[in-house]
């Protein structure tokens, strides 16, 4: 028993607009729970945390799939690399948050580490349950004979 994939379903656009819009969600929400919570300095962080992660992220995702569209070979160093950025890019912004003179007053460090920990999460939750969705088949299924004309699977 198979279940036919649904026609026009196999676009890049999917995943990335399921990631971006849990990750959206999760900044609206940890913002509105920091506002309730803490005040200011607690929205100014889990603000910034969720929109830097999620701008990053977003930016990924973007460039990977325009690699995998253009050079499918390239795809997957491309993917290592953009990832590998993305954690240098998080870390040199955590860095300067640090570095900068912002007291407690102004953004709630522990705020921004719940802001890029939540949009992280949801981010990956996103892009998994949009990625499951697409019903892209693992094998083709189309009945080409291209192995036949060589027994025993000999190329």
């Amino acid at each position: 028993m198979t279940t036919e994939s649904k026609p026009g379903t196999r676009n890049g656009l999917s995943p990335l607009l399921g990631a971006m819009a849990s990750g959206a969600v999760a900044v609206l929400v940890l913002v509105l729970v920091a506002a309730l919570v803490d005040g200011r300095p607690a929205v100014v962080g889990a603000a910034s945390g969720g929109v830097v992660t999620l701008v990053v992220f977003t930016l990924g995702i973007a460039v990977v799939g325009l690699v995998a569209r253009l050079v499918p070979t390239a795809s997957l160093l491309v993917a290592l690399m953009t990832y590998t950025l993305q954690l240098l890019v998080l870390a040199l912004v955590v860095s300067a948050i640090g570095r900068a003179d912002l007291g407690a007053d102004t953004l709630s460090r522990g705020w921004f580490a719940a802001g890029v920990i939540a949009v992280t999460l949801l981010w990956l939750v996103g892009q998994v349950v949009a990625a499951t969705r697409q019903r892209i088949p693992v094998y083709d299924t189309s009945g080409s004979d291209e192995l036949a004309a060589h027994p025993g699977g000999e190329r």
